[in-house]
């Protein structure tokens, strides 16, 4: 599941059941005290937990009209978490989910549309690749939360070594480079891989290959996401290219790339942008190896990838919707000048993401905290917002993208052909957008 996929290897996450529905609480005086309203995450460990604990600790100390309080599960249990609490009539108030999931659980009535108010600051105040991965046929059902765009990581010794000055920016270009990239031992093992590859999970392995997709002009589904679009020139080049890395050796979806790429025993890898903060992190001075940038497509200066987002909306089980959307706007609407921000006004969430190493979609948010921060790797992610594709969300794009991942692996792993794997999923997909519910 996402983007974040990789966030995963970051947030492990708490585990346990959300609490259920918001309620007035009693003073002590007989008069009714403040709406108690109760908010479900994955957020459950790290600077992304701390951050949103701070900040649900200044909303409490700084108002009286209403207490929230955070409750945090798995990714890996946040969507069966939501499903099931909500069959058994007891939904969390606040939501913080994957917006992969918005068409299942708007057909499930489980999400309220944002206010009209709030509407047009989902469509104003963020790039249209953003407003529409948190919507469900142009109407937003959340407040984007942490947003990923995909990029290409480069290890530019790695990449002097193969004779390459500079990042790729066709796909020839990247086929030749991580071909000429790649070492192996004289037992035949893998040295040096020229492009990591990833199989952890549905978006470790599929999001790269959409984000390919995308900088080729291609899709996965098509506009009304009642069928797979793959049956394409993109779709065909991109996974022949997938192929061809994989049997040559250039790509080894057996070596984890989260253990690679840091060594510098890959030069080249396709992630969310979420990953350079990770990396300072895990190379220290090695970092400085690492260069990023846009996706190469067909032709250089093609330009596309692909967003993914979380959203934070309001259940339509929550019985004080209101106080529960003021929570949200002031959280990820309203502009402060956050601690060493160099003067800027973001909201409150851009500058929880932004210390996490993260981004939201408010462009002016992330390019005014990176002038005052600055990594320059993170700028091609930033930048990517304005030709990047949102990832589909329709009411069965989980069970989709589940489909498009085993084949992709199936192909890997040498028992598909690059034809094979394509026609196959997309028979899949059309049957698996067929059912009902």
């Amino acid at each position: 599941m996402p983007d974040r996929v990789g966030r995963r290897r970051m947030l492990a996450g708490i585990a346990g059941l959300a609490a259920g529905g918001c309620t007035a609480r009693p003073d002590r005086g007989g008069g009714r005290g403040p709406v108690d309203l109760k908010l479900l995450s994955h957020y459950g460990e790290g600077p992304l937990e701390a951050g949103l604990r701070r900040a649900v600790d200044d909303w409490n100390a700084g108002q009286s009209r209403s207490r929230v309080e955070t409750v945090a599960v798995r990714f890996e249990d946040l969507l069966t978490t939501v499903v099931v609490r909500q069959a058994a009539g007891q939904g969390t108030d606040i939501l913080h989910l994957y917006a992969l999931w918005a068409g299942q659980l708007v057909r499930a009535g489980v999400l309220r549309p944002v206010p009209p108010g709030d509407a047009v600051r989902v469509r104003d105040g963020f790039p249209a690749a953003v407003a529409g991965a948190v919507g469900v046929d142009g109407v937003p059902f959340g407040y984007p939360t942490e947003v990923q765009t995909y990029g290409l990581y480069c290890n530019r010794r790695l990449l002097a070594a193969a004779g390459a000055a500079r990042p790729p920016r066709t796909w020839r270009e990247l086929e030749a480079v991580a071909r000429a990239a790649t070492r192996k031992d004289r037992h035949g093992n893998t040295v040096v891989q020229g492009l990591a590859l990833s199989r952890v999970d549905d978006s470790e392995t599929v999001n790269p290959v959409l984000a390919l997709l995308a900088s080729g002009g291609g899709a996965f589904l098509t506009a009304d996401g009642r069928g797979c679009a793959l049956g394409s020139p993109a779709g065909d080049a991109v996974f022949g290219l997938q192929r061809r890395l994989v049997r040559t050796g250039a790509g080894d979806p057996a070596i984890d790339m989260y253990a690679a790429f840091p060594a510098g025993r890959a030069a080249m890898a396709v992630n969310g942008g979420w990953w350079c903060g990770s990396l300072i992190a895990s190379m220290g001075e090695r970092y400085r190896d690492v260069v990023t940038a846009a996706l190469p497509g067909p032709a250089a200066g093609d330009r596309g990838t692909l967003a993914t987002a979380f959203l934070m909306g309001v259940n339509t089980q929550c019985r004080h919707p209101g106080p529960a959307w003021e929570f949200v706007r002031w959280l990820n609407a309203d502009a402060v000048a956050p601690p060493g921000g160099g003067g800027a006004r973001v909201t409150r969430m851009s500058a929880l993401q932004w210390a996490a190493g993260s981004m939201t979609g408010r462009t002016a948010d992330m390019r005014a905290l990176l002038g005052a921060h600055g990594d320059p790797n993170a700028v091609p992610f930033l930048d990517a917002l304005a030709h990047a594709t949102p990832e589909p969300n329709g009411p069965r794009a989980q069970q989709a993208k589940s489909v498009l991942r085993k084949n992709i692996e199936e192909m890997w792993n040498g028992r598909l052909s690059a034809a094979e794997a394509l026609n196959a999923t997309c028979t899949q997909v059309d049957r698996e957008l067929s059912r009902p519910g």
